[in-house]
């Protein structure tokens, strides 16, 4: 106890030394200001101004300049207007028993197995993840799967997907009352199905935007794709001024449901389920008032020209011929290292000086005495961020990065219950964590919000929001009527278990 308050002693001292000492030297400079008398200031003017004006003039003159020109060039604020997360239908719910019974539809209507599915060990391993996967039995499913015999055709592809992005989108302009065609930007993401027409021309179709959008439809970038998409509307509008900008963020379960033996290809199943989230960003001034954020950073960072970095998540055959997700046995090193990288970035924009320089002493120290000092100083993030958006890609994923960043319970419980009430969403699983955040009412003006995305490729992107004013929950919000119920008690198995499973080992 006495060393964290000597450590938030530290950190308030650090972070309010400039105004430790500016205020006791305007006491002094105010008191000597105070004893000058008229003849005192008439001295001043005639022997100093007076003898320096060609000094003093092009130093102001510059000084006008120099303000004008960095109010003039630099970016304009992006604000976040409003968003909305998809919450599909419930006759949609799939609990646990009845996507093992997906599983085992899909399987046994496979053509190479003559309608039979009598090896019961691939149900026992899928059980096995299903029951320590953090899941719950309020997940949603494709339409198409729920059927006897499924349909697992390009069409019910599509048509999950369009359900998704048209739910999403109705919802977001109802809320905000904008209209179609004031959409200047557009950015679509959906990693494993992609469509000719693309999904972005489907929305332009659907409402009717305007010929002149600028529309982008991104493909297999994975999980981390929705922080990639809000990055790339930030830049787009850094250059195109006075316009909105609309973000979809979604994933595919129907087209991409795997039937084959490969166990480490049997776990995405598991863990991924129907959701999406569509965003509106605007750089129009007046929006500030009625936006419920302001973005401040974006972090990217890409480790994909490590072979096994590449190689970690992959999309290929099996040795029957059947397409499934992959993934390797290096996944946790690979991710653990990827986010450190992200952090190292992400850490010296947003940390306060009192952790820069405890971070700094540390490595200096590490460099100087490797033998006395083992590990580099870990920064408390929670000084600088309030909330925190964990991709819900699995509890061994939260459980990692919950320990790794120093994070108490309730600061991942909003990954933690969005894995378990909406499952795996992909991209926009942060988007149901932020609207819990909401809903629970803790999202108060001037606090900070940190996304996280993990990604194939292999990716990990943050995105770094401000809270413009208390934000209360949006209208037909995700967790409008189960929010009382979170966050959940789950049985706490070890994660290690897990993490054995997704690297391909029963």
């Amino acid at each position: 106890m006495t060393s964290v308050n000597v450590k938030l002693l530290y950190h308030y001292v650090i972070t309010n030394l400039f105004n430790l000492c500016f205020f006791p030297l305007t006491a002094i400079v105010a008191g000597k200001a105070s004893q000058l008398t008229i003849d005192d200031l008439h001295h001043l003017h005639y022997s100093y101004l007076q003898q320096n004006l060609i000094t003093i003039a092009p130093l102001f003159a510059f000084t006008v300049f120099g303000s004008v020109l960095y109010i003039a060039t630099r970016p304009k604020p992006v604000y976040l207007v409003e968003y909305s997360c998809y919450l599909p239908p419930t006759h949609c719910r799939s609990s646990i028993s009845k996507v093992m019974d997906i599983f085992y539809q899909v399987r046994k209507s496979d053509p190479s197995r003559n309608g039979t599915c009598d090896d019961s060990s691939w149900l026992d391993f899928l059980r096995k993840i299903q029951e320590r996967s953090g899941l719950g039995d309020e997940t949603h499913g494709p339409e198409g799967l729920l059927q006897v015999p499924p349909r697992k055709t390009f069409a019910s592809a599509r048509e999950e997907t369009e359900q998704v992005i048209i739910g999403a989108l109705e919802n977001l302009f109802e809320n905000t009352k904008v209209n179609p065609k004031d959409i200047g930007i557009l950015v679509v993401n959906s990693s494993m199905f992609n469509p000719t027409p693309s999904l972005s021309a489907m929305v332009v179709n659907t409402f009717k935007l305007r010929s002149n959008v600028r529309s982008f439809n991104l493909g297999g970038m994975g999980c981390s794709a929705g922080v990639i998409g809000i990055d790339l509307a930030k830049d787009l509008l850094h250059v195109h001024k006075n316009t909105y900008a609309l973000v979809v963020s979604t994933e595919n379960i129907t087209y991409n449901i795997y039937a084959g033996d490969n166990k480490s290809m049997m776990v995405s199943n598991c863990l991924f389920r129907v959701g999406g989230a569509a965003i509106l960003l605007s750089n129009k001034p007046r929006d500030r008032r009625r936006s419920k954020y302001e973005l401040v950073h974006t972090v990217r960072t890409h480790t994909g020209a490590d072979d096994k970095s590449f190689r970690c998540v992959q999309q290929g055959d099996d040795e029957s011929g059947k397409t499934g997700v992959s993934l390797s046995k290096d996944i946790t090193d690979v991710a653990g290292r990827t986010v450190k990288k992200n952090i190292a970035t992400l850490g010296p924009l947003i940390l306060p000086l009192s952790e820069k320089l405890l971070f700094f002493v540390t490595f200096m120290g590490k460099k100087l005495f490797k033998d006395k000092i083992k590990h580099y100083y870990v920064p408390d993030f929670k000084l600088a961020i309030d909330h925190f958006c964990i991709h819900a890609g699995g509890r061994a994923v939260i459980d990692v990065l919950e320990k790794n960043l120093g994070l108490a319970p309730i600061d991942v419980e909003a990954s933690r219950s969005t894995l378990h009430r909406f499952g795996n969403t992909s991209s926009s699983s942060i988007w149901y964590e932020l609207a819990y955040i909401e809903a629970k009412g803790r999202m108060k003006k001037g606090n900070k919000v940190w996304q996280i995305a993990l990604g194939s490729g292999f990716k990990c992107n943050s995105a770094v929001w401000v809270a413009l004013s208390n934000v209360k929950a949006s209208t037909k919000s995700p967790w409008e009527h189960c929010i009382d119920r979170y966050p959940v008690k789950i049985d706490s198995d070890s994660a290690k278990s897990e993490v054995r499973v997704q690297n391909g080992q029963s």
